[in-house]
């Protein structure tokens, strides 16, 4: 008699793009393979708010995808500015389960950086209004990044993940001071990235997701090629040697965080 096979621990892709192009006329075998690494669950995200209505149908279509969607801070000086009610009717949606990507990227569109701004400020108020989770996109900005969100938490609590975090470890403790999550992308899997998984092995266990961000950022040994949300796992793998457990408790550890902070993908379970 042979043992019975082991099952792959389940685990969640909290952040990826599904509908972009690197990604046509594959969904159902990138879900497969997602499938097979053990990667039950994934939030695809719209990043422009005229593409909603293909990310939703991609939600729609297949069983363990949720979606989110926001101006990308990057995007922010060419979409038209997006506004208080229109984010707030999106989450009627049953699969629609975060706000976002929002944020400040002042590495290539510091030019932006008033407009911004001001569109974080109403993606923040849209997630503190529907309960559901900011989702945060920050680069070269720690220090306004954490200023706005420290001052609209004071003025309203709201819940919120730095999505790929890479940021200092400033601004990492600014946001665990005000509960939110940092989440773990293909970087904190790069060699020469032990100062960011630094950063994370001194947070909560209790505070971290892990995401592929894919198409974008490939842990290794996938560096340098298309990312895909299989390869959640991959980072994962590191996830878990950082804080120390084995493959198995780092991906309840992490899945149960997901639940907690997406909570209406947590309640629709695989739908």
């Amino acid at each position: 008699m042979t043992d019975a096979p082991t099952a792959i621990p389940a685990i969640v892709d909290s952040h990826c793009h599904l509908d972009f192009p690197d990604f046509d006329g594959e969904h159902d075998d990138l879900l497969t393979r997602a499938r097979a690494a053990g990667v039950t669950r994934m939030v695809t995200i719209c990043t422009r708010l005229r593409n909603e209505p293909k990310v939703r149908a991609l939600a729609e279509a297949h069983d363990g995808v949720f979606y989110a969607a926001g101006t990308h801070p990057m995007s922010v000086a060419e979409e038209p500015m997006a506004t208080l009610d229109e984010l707030i009717a999106l989450a009627d949606h049953p699969k629609f389960v975060g706000i976002g990507e929002t944020g400040l990227d002042y590495h290539y569109t510091a030019d932006s950086a008033a407009a911004q701004a001001e569109s974080l400020r109403i993606h923040i108020q849209a997630a503190r209004q529907t309960g559901l989770p900011l989702i945060i996109h920050a680069r070269d900005a720690d220090e306004d990044m954490a200023r706005i969100l420290t001052e609209e938490h004071r003025a309203g609590a709201y819940s919120c993940v730095m999505h790929c975090f890479s940021s200092g470890a400033g601004l990492a403790q600014a946001a665990l001071d005000l509960g939110f999550y940092l989440s773990m992308s293909g970087i904190a899997a790069f060699p020469k990235s032990q100062a960011l998984r630094d950063i994370f092995a001194a947070a909560p266990l209790d505070r971290i997701l892990v995401e592929t961000d894919s198409p974008y950022l490939a842990p290794p040994p996938h560096r340098g090629k298309r990312n895909e949300p299989a390869y959640t796992a991959k980072t994962a793998a590191v996830g878990a040697e950082v804080f120390g457990l084995d493959y198995a408790e780092f991906a309840r550890a992490t899945s149960q965080n997901f639940d907690r902070l997406f909570w209406k993908a947590a309640a629709g379970a695989g739908a």
